[in-house]
Parts: C-alpha cells; structure tokens; sequence
C-alpha cells in the first residue's frame, strides 16, 4: 500500500476526532499553569500531521516527529498546503534524541498507547524531559484501561459509504490491559468501479492511572493535573480518556 492509500485511510478512520479540542485543551492548560510564554512544541507521533497544522496555525512553532516515513510524507504536504513551515523528522519516541529544546511537548490521540513494552513507556518519559526546557509542560492521553478492557476488546465497529468503508475487530491482546484491532478497509477505484481491500493489524496497550504517575516521577516531573475526557476533573471509572500534565522541575 502506498503512502497516499495509508494516510487516506487513516484519515478517513480519524475523520471524527476533536483535533480542535486538543488544540483549546493545550491552549488552556498553558494559561492555567501560567506557560503563557510557550511557542515551541514537539508534536510526538504527529501522524498526518493534522495536529501539527492546526497548532502551527495557532502562532506555534511546530516540530513534528513520527515512526512513519509514510506518514511524515503526507504531513509535510498539508503543511506546505496549508502554508506552514513545519519541520518533520523521522523517530521513534521510544528513541527520540537530537531535537533541541522545547516549550510543550505532546503525545497526542492516544498513540503512547501503542508502544507495546513497560521499558518504551519509560524510556519516551525520559527522553521527554531530556528535550524539554526548564519548566516545560508534557501533556498526553491514553486509553484508559476501562476503554481497552469494556468498549474495545470483543467489539466489532463498522463504517460505510460510498468511496470507503471498513471493518473494525477488536480482540484481547498477549499482554495485561491490550488489545489487538483487525481493521479492513474497502475503498473504492473510481477507474474499476470495483472495491479494493486493504488490511491492517494495530496493537494498543494501557496501564493504570498508578503506573503513569510513578513512571513521570521517576523521570523527574512534577504531575500537575491528571483528568478525563477533555474535561477538568477527575477520572472516574467509566472515563475512556486520561489526560496526563506534567511540568519539568
């Protein structure tokens, strides 16, 4: 599958998700904590880079890093559309080094959840507060375990219409608190008229609010809200997203 085909696919799998309130919840909490002055961000495993642009477009200077080369490709090309000037770089989070210095630094749209080990979870935390400046802010959000356990495994999600429509398994995974998605994808050759099928095999993990927590600390931040949902208060126990804000002491 080509890069083109990928990223239209996941787009089209991503369609509804609210970039903007992440943008307004980022935006908030940088008042809230008195991070006024932040205009540096680190966009991690920035994807197609529709949050790189939207922040960018907000008066952010963007840096956007993913695992994909695929992925950066269609990035920078909505950058340039879009007419930004956003530089892409191609890492591992689990691996990031190099970058500079930043502000703020987000792992958004649940993507820490796709890192499969304990030891990646701790060493993204690491490098994290290594490219942070003093008193940065590091924010994102996980499945919670409510999420992978009760709305996801065992579910099957379905989407159609006319140019492409999928197929959306979801089934236990080898570890604690995982899960495994079977998507298929039918999208449309306008040239055939005939449906093409496209396959692919995503794996998440989560761990618990406890474990997040002890991890940030033990990379030396200062946890400063830990909430749900989009919403400023605490988790509860069926909450499906957690926002974790930590600072760099």
């Amino acid at each position: 599958m080509s890069y083109e085909q990928f990223a239209y696919l996941y787009d089209e799998l991503m369609k509804d998700a609210p970039y903007d309130a992440w943008v307004q919840f980022v935006k908030e909490t940088l008042v809230q904590i008195k991070l006024n002055n932040a205009h540096r961000l680190l966009d991690l495993a920035c994807g197609t880079g529709e949050l790189s642009v939207r922040f960018a477009q907000q008066g952010f200077q963007v840096t956007g890093v993913d695992l994909s080369d695929d992925m950066l490709a269609v990035a920078q090309t909505k950058a340039l559309d879009a007419g930004m000037k956003i530089p892409f770089f191609q890492q591992n989070m689990a691996d990031l080094e190099g970058q500079g210095e930043f502000d703020v630094i987000g792992i958004f749209c649940d993507s820490l959840n796709y890192l499969e080990s304990e030891q990646e979870v701790v060493d993204t935390f690491s490098n994290v507060y290594r490219h942070l400046s003093e008193e940065g802010m590091f924010i994102f959000d996980v499945h919670s375990i409510y999420k992978i356990t009760e709305v996801f495994i065992n579910q099957t999600f379905a989407h159609n219409d006319d140019h492409v429509s999928y197929i959306w398994n979801s089934f236990p995974g080898e570890s604690l608190n995982s899960v495994e998605h079977e998507l298929s994808f039918f999208v449309l050759d306008e040239n055939t008229g005939k449906y093409d099928r496209y396959d692919e095999l995503h794996l998440q993990r989560t761990f618990s609010i406890q474990q997040y927590s002890d991890w940030l600390r033990d990379a030396g931040f200062e946890i400063v809200q830990i909430s749900a949902d989009f919403e400023n208060s605490a988790p509860k126990e069926n909450s499906e997203r957690i926002f974790f804000v930590a600072t760099k002491k």
